[in-house]
This record gives structure tokens, sequence and C-alpha cells, in this order.
């Protein structure tokens, strides 16, 4: 792999990490429309690492203050917001363990991400709505819960997980900053599971991840991570984020016509 082509990729995946387009979906388009093939469990590893530094620095006073709240300086609201998290996380966890080889299959059928494209369109159009309802500040284990069961559903291609966890926190009522906030901090044990399961994947070969193309693709991975993390909130406090129903429709139609036509 180029030092180029691991740029792109890595700004490709820090991108749709978090806007809410699906970076499973695009991985699937980018196979079969340019016979893209994303070059190894390693650069995985790379880029899951990049996605999870970029939460780290745009919420990193609340997760220090999280990790200080439930370790050294233990506070009642911390410890719940992390029981809340942990909460949002088990559905997720549970249906990728019980039906793990069964959502993988989805990747193998790429109409599965057009359909899945168009859903969530509809789903961040609907939010056109969810923002005019009364909002709240603060999540509970019901919301919680439901959000999490959001996140479980973009386990299948082509279903954003940032826009199923935002749509279901926003139509909750809870309030676009705070719903943005749970949606990437609940995120991080999402990202870092999966590195962990890459990780161990490479056995023997962990320690030759390093190299000119692979730190490359970290950092941009990272800075696109960032970027898209702050462009999302910044639309998010303008009442905006209902913009990205019309890409997602455009993609999954586009990307269903090319499946037809070929």
């Amino acid at each position: 792999m180029s030092l180029w082509e691991a740029i792109v990729l890595g700004v490709l995946q820090g991108a749709t990490e978090f806007l809410p387009v699906s970076s499973s979906g695009h991985l699937v388009i980018g196979q079969e429309l340019l016979s893209l093939r994303i070059p190894g469990v390693r650069f995985e590893v790379v880029v899951h690492l990049a996605t999870l530094l970029a939460v780290l620095v745009v919420y990193r006073r609340r997760i220090l203050s999280l990790a200080l709240g439930v370790t050294l300086a233990p506070r009642t609201e911390e410890f719940r917001y992390a029981g809340l998290i942990l909460v949002a996380t088990l559905p997720a966890a549970a249906l990728g363990f019980l039906f793990g080889d069964a959502i993988g299959s989805f990747f193998d059928r790429p109409a599965v991400v057009g359909v899945s494209l168009l859903l969530t369109g509809s789903a961040l159009y609907s939010t056109r709505w969810a923002l005019r309802r009364p909002l709240r500040a603060e999540f509970g284990v019901r919301a919680a819960l439901l959000v999490g069961l959001a996140q479980a559903l973009a386990l299948v291609p082509g279903i954003s997980r940032s826009g199923a966890t935002l749509t279901a926190a926003l139509w909750l009522g809870v309030a676009p900053l705070e719903a943005a906030a749970f949606s990437f901090l609940m995120s991080v044990p999402a990202i870092a599971g999966a590195g962990v399961l890459e990780f161990a994947a490479l056995g023997p070969e962990s320690a030759a991840i390093a190299g000119g193309a692979a730190w490359a693709g970290f950092a941009a991975a990272a800075a696109a991570g960032i970027l898209a993390i702050r462009f999302l909130i910044n639309l998010l406090e303008r009442g905006a984020f209902p913009v990205f129903s019309w890409y997602c429709w455009g993609a999954g139609l586009a990307f269903l016509a090319w499946l037809g036509a070929r």
C-alpha cells in the first residue's frame, strides 16, 4: 500500500466513522465499484485506534471527568453516566456475539447496503420533526437502552451508527449536544472492542503494524475523525442534521441502480 492510498483510506474511515453515512456501507460500495480491498487486518487496527483517538481528543474533558469520577474520586453522577454507557453497549455486543456470522453475510449482499442507506436517510430526515419537540438535557436508563438498540441495528452495513443513535436520542427528547456526546462516548467501548478483536487476530504479526503508510493512515483517520465530529456537532447546533438524508438517499438509489444495470 502506498503512502497516498493509506491517507485516502484513512480519511474515508475517519470521516465516515462519525458522519451519519455508514462507514461499513461505504466499504461495501467501494469494494463493488472500485474493486477496492482494505489491505489486511493490520491497517484496520491502525485506523480503528485513530478513530478512537479522535473521540478521546474531542471529548477529553468529559472522559477525564468520567474516569476520575469512577476511580480516584468516585461521584454518583459519573457512576450513573458510565452505567448508562454500559447499558447502551450491551445490545450491540449481545447481537454481535449471537448472530455475528449472519450479520457478516450481509457484507456479501451489496443490495442490503443500498436499501439500508435508504432507511438511514429516512431516519435522518425524520429528525426534522424530532428537533421541534421539547428536549431535555439528560439520559435515563430507558433512553440509554433504546439508543443501544439503535446502535445494534448499525451492525448491518449501510445503517449508520451515529445516524441511528442520534436519531433515536433526538426522538427520545434528548437535547442535540447531549445526544452527540452520548453517541460518541458510547462509541468508545464499541471501537475499542473492535480494535481488540482485530489486534488479537493478528497473532504473532502484531508487532509489524508500524510503518510509514500505516502512520500516515493513522494520522489521516484521526484528523478526519476530529473534523467530522466537530462538523456534525455544528450541524446539530444549527438544526441542520437532516441534511445528510439527501446524501444517503442519493448514494443508496445510485448504488441500487448500478447493481441493477451491471
